[in-house]
């Protein structure tokens, strides 16, 4: 485990299965597995969401169990996303699979404390961050206040904009009989 004084960047992570592991068991398992890896590479678990059941995105069949985490670490962003691509290939993720198909775990980069982060095979935040109630659910339940440094809302917020009901139309007022 590091130092205190090395964990100098926050992360927030997006967990994701929606295929039981051999060993792990099935996917709302394998996030806690995936939690456990990530202790185990040396990142400080500051927060981790409840998990929570989604419908696919793209071909999937299968419903995923979705989840967050808030990690420190020392590790610039390139080495964090190299590390969790270590983890996931460990649960027997691989290269070229099809986009959005089913898989054993996905971990995501969604948001770190350095603000925007731009390379050529990782943008922070997720691009695709403020789409995704799948994200913002259990992001908002550990950083409710967290903000977005592109849109500059909180969690909360993007969260409650993308699955707040449609606004009720404004009635005409009352004429009696």
């Amino acid at each position: 485990m590091a130092a205190p004084d090395q964990l100098r960047h926050t992360y927030l992570l997006a967990l994701g299965s929606n295929v039981p592991h051999h060993r792990h068991g099935r996917p709302h398992q394998v996030l806690d597995a995936a939690i456990a890896a990530l202790r185990d590479e040396g990142l400080a678990i500051e927060a981790v969401a409840p998990a929570i059941a989604s419908l696919p995105l793209g071909p999937s069949r299968r419903s995923y169990a979705n989840g967050a985490a808030l990690v420190a670490s020392g590790l610039e962003p390139p080495a964090m996303l190299a590390l969790l691509k270590r983890i996931e290939r460990r649960f027997g993720r691989r290269r070229g699979g099809q986009r959005w198909g089913s898989r054993v775990l996905d971990l995501d980069i969604v948001l770190w404390s350095g603000g925007s982060f731009a390379a050529r095979n990782l943008l922070i935040p997720h691009p695709a961050l403020r789409q995704r109630s799948f994200v913002l659910g259990p992001a908002q339940a550990i950083v409710p206040r967290w903000r977005d440094p592109v849109s500059g809302l909180t969690m909360r917020q993007l969260h409650s904009r993308l699955t707040r009901r449609g606004r009720l139309p404004k009635r005409a007022p009352w004429s009696g009989p």
